[in-house]
């Protein structure tokens, strides 16, 4: 068992675990996928359908990824869409008691709570879930950049004020972070770029091109690919450049052949350990 994977899952579409499991798999990981929500597709659609989970499932389902032993097996535990702050308390009491099983174990938190071209879009007792709970409890944690300015209240608009942002969290417990979809002063016109923070290495800037695309699930997918060289003891800066690159790759496919969905099936995924 290599990741422990607790996030939503929908029937149609990449969002969530549904978006983070395959791409994980096809790299060679063994992946534990734990749903938090069970919806017919993501809520940019029309209509939509299931519901979220109730937490004493979520945690009946833990309880038996902790009785199978998958917490002494796995490398990394990641977070992400919990549905509910009820929900998000059954996860952080399970993170707290895998951490203190399996002191290596890597915990990654995607906290996700927005963007800002819809705002908010989780129940708010979520924020204060992330923010004083499950953040500081983070080896790695993978906002975008409307999440990590909701997080600490400030401004990361500019290259100094996300350090400074990062700074706020690290003060409070995470060790480190990969924030995507920035756009600070002095990114070049027409560009997007992830940005690595740890308090050793400061920042680290990866740019690519913004496709005139804006599919779902892309922050899960980015955060499926970065774990995926984690696995490999890869340096978090370079699991973020090298994860930023591939899922460009992805977008650009998917813009090719345009689809309201990432275009994940039958990309040629490599497998970890196989990358030149």
């Amino acid at each position: 068992m290599d990741v422990i994977s607790i996030q939503s899952q929908v029937v149609y579409g990449h969002v969530g675990n549904s978006a983070a499991v395959f791409p994980m798999q096809a790299k060679g990981l063994e992946v534990a996928a734990v749903p938090t929500a069970l919806l017919s597709n993501h809520p940019h659609y029309p209509t939509i359908h299931g519901k979220i989970l109730e937490p004493e499932l979520v945690a009946a389902l833990l309880q038996g990824v902790e009785e199978r032993g998958l917490v002494d097996e796995a490398k990394v535990v990641v977070t992400g869409y919990l549905g509910s702050a009820e929900n998000a308390a059954v996860v952080a009491a399970f993170i707290e008691r895998a951490l203190q099983r399996n002191p290596d174990l890597i915990f990654v938190c995607d906290p996700v709570m927005g963007d800002d071209d819809i705002g908010i879009f989780v129940q708010d007792g979520l924020i204060p879930a992330f923010r004083d709970v499950l953040v500081p409890m983070a080896t790695v944690m993978t906002p975008n950049q409307y999440e990590l300015e909701l997080l600490t209240g400030l401004s990361a608009r500019t290259a100094p004020a996300l350090a400074d942002a990062m700074e706020a969290l690290a003060a409070r417990g995470v060790q480190s972070g990969a924030i995507t979809g920035c756009v600070l002063h002095d990114t070049p016109p027409g560009m997007v770029e992830s940005v690595t923070w740890s308090p050793t290495d400061g920042l680290a800037r990866t740019a690519v091109r913004r496709l005139p695309i804006r599919p779902c699930g892309t922050g899960d997918l980015f955060t499926a690919l970065m774990i995926a060289r984690l696995c490999e003891n890869k340096p978090l800066a370079q699991a973020a450049q090298e994860a930023t690159a591939e899922i460009f790759q992805v977008l650009q496919r998917t813009a090719e052949n345009p689809a309201t969905e990432m275009r994940i099936t039958g990309f040629p995924f490599i497998p970890c350990g196989q990358e030149k």
